[in-house]
């Protein structure tokens, strides 16, 4: 899939904790040789003091027979002083797939946060964390899940990791986490929230539906983070146009942020100018496409004339691309005259490349951003606050391709069907949909697109509630996102009640 994180190969060694690590007193709900460490904290938000215990170790996934068949690593936050079987609860986990749940954890859900500047950019090394007043803990307990093959989480020695590496598989154990986590703590009479982020939205939405027609567990929410659905409409391959259209809102949003488009554009508010962008995308350039040889040369002329317009790229590389500039030419071409390549996670960040004549970049600033301060807060904070020790490393991007589609051999995978499949059994289930702007792993007009393809009855679609950011693919490292993000996320909860 070629909008995926870039994966890291990290070598691991499965040296077993030791037990001396955790402190389980017996009313304590974990089996005897299952690892989890228990520590009480407390944190601020919206002014109140929020006490809170977390739970950080290993679910063991057993086989019928009793056999372990995989270790999944969690962190649970649960607050004190309130019901626990009745206060909401909300799984999460990030994406890839491979990927651990820093981000999120670490990023703007979880009680710290990685310190970094306002913008969204990195401090100088070494990286620290800050207690994270904007974090979902006055509303919801959280638990944060690493998959197989992440964070610490793997399969058991004589099991196959590969088990776990597909879109089935991968909803199969996730789904099975969900399940024996409500048996264990206790939280089926709780209300049940998933959030997910990138291909995270991607399970979550898959989650849905399985859990109610699998486990007969019903959600109350679904929270999509930078949401990737259809990959039809994600997935730029010869002969599939679509993501080409959906795509320019996102070099439009590009172009005005870095003052490549017309002054008159540049004078207006982006929220505006993507309007406008939208409508040309869907409509006179869709259309262009569909045409393919059939466009006379003067048609073509026109077309690649407003292309340029509305991307900040120039009309000779519109036309020598037939009209469509790869996402990954336009990180290079947008910015070339300023020996400058933009972001693909997030393209307000920009970096510079060995020389500016390359027709792609050698990498994406905007991760090179994040990557070693969430990955060295995340090691700190386990071992140091959480008191959680573990000899192997923790496993940012895990190995775990090929990632089997095989449930959807020879078209694209579609879970927005899922999601309303879910919807339509569950007339409760409400869905919160973030987007950012500058974010072109899961550009905001693909989601739009695969929700106004879903559907949804008039009572379904007010059940949508869809927020934008001028920020990227987390666009919660921008501080003003941030905020309002937290904004929007009380507000989705108070009214799934």
């Amino acid at each position: 899939m070629k909008k995926l994180l870039l994966i890291i190969m990290v070598a691991i060694s499965f040296k077993a904790v030791s037990q001396k690590t955790a402190s389980i007193a017996p009313s304590d709900p974990e089996p005897q040789g299952v690892q989890v460490v228990k520590t009480t904290h407390a944190i601020l938000i919206g002014g109140k003091t929020i006490q809170y215990t977390a739970f950080t170790g290993y679910m063991h996934m057993k086989a019928d027979t009793g056999k372990v068949l995989s270790k999944i690593f969690f962190t649970y936050y649960q607050k004190e002083g309130e019901d626990a079987g009745k206060r909401p609860v909300t799984f999460t986990f990030n994406g890839g797939p491979g990927s651990a749940s820093l981000w999120l954890h670490m990023g703007g859900v979880g009680p710290k946060r990685v310190l970094l500047k306002d913008d969204g950019s990195a401090t100088a090394a070494p990286y620290t964390y800050i207690p994270n007043e904007f974090s979902w803990l006055d509303k919801t307990d959280l638990v944060f899940i690493d998959p197989v093959s992440t964070g610490y989480s793997r399969a058991v020695n004589g099991e196959k990791e590969s088990n776990y590496h597909g879109y089935v598989e991968d909803i199969t154990s996730v789904g099975a986490f969900v399940r024996n986590f409500l048996s264990r703590y206790d939280r089926w009479a709780s209300p049940k929230f998933l959030a997910g982020e990138s291909y995270g939205t991607t399970r979550a939405a898959g989650l849905s539906k399985y859990l109610q027609d699998t486990h007969r567990i019903y959600i109350n929410g679904v929270i999509l983070i930078s949401a990737v659905l259809n990959f039809g409409t994600n997935n730029y391959d010869i002969g599939n146009d679509l993501p080409r259209a959906l795509y320019i809102p996102s070099y439009t949003a590009a172009a005005w942020y870095h003052k490549k488009l017309a002054p008159a554009l540049l004078a207006r508010p982006i929220a505006d100018v993507l309007k406008e962008s939208e409508a040309w995308s869907i409509g006179e350039y869709a259309s262009a496409l569909i045409k393919g040889g059939w466009m006379s040369a003067k048609e073509k002329e026109a077309i690649a004339e407003k292309m340029a317009y509305w991307t900040g790229l120039s009309k000779e590389l519109c036309l020598q691309a037939n009209l469509r500039v790869d996402e990954n030419r336009f990180y290079k071409a947008l910015r070339r005259g300023d020996g400058l390549s933009v972001g693909r996670l997030d393209a307000r960040f920009t970096g510079r490349d060995l020389d500016d004549a390359g027709e792609y970049v050698d990498f994406d600033p905007s991760f090179a951003n994040i990557d070693g301060p969430f990955t060295a807060t995340i090691n700190d904070y386990l071992s140091k606050e959480l008191k959680f020790k573990e000899e192997k490393g923790y496993n940012v991007f895990g190995n775990v391709y090929p990632w089997s589609y095989k449930n959807v051999q020879n078209k694209y995978l579609n879970v927005a069907e899922s999601l309303r499949d879910a919807m339509a059994k569950n007339p409760n289930l409400k869905v919160y949909l973030g987007c950012g702007y500058y974010d072109f792993a899961t550009p905001y007009f693909t989601a739009l697109y695969d929700v106004e393809h879903m559907f949804l009855r008039p009572e379904q679609r007010a059940r949508v509630d869809i927020k934008f950011y001028e920020s990227g693919h987390m666009y919660y490292i921008h501080k003003p996102s941030l905020i309002q993000f937290k904004k929007d996320i009380d507000s989705f909860f108070d009214s799934s009640k």
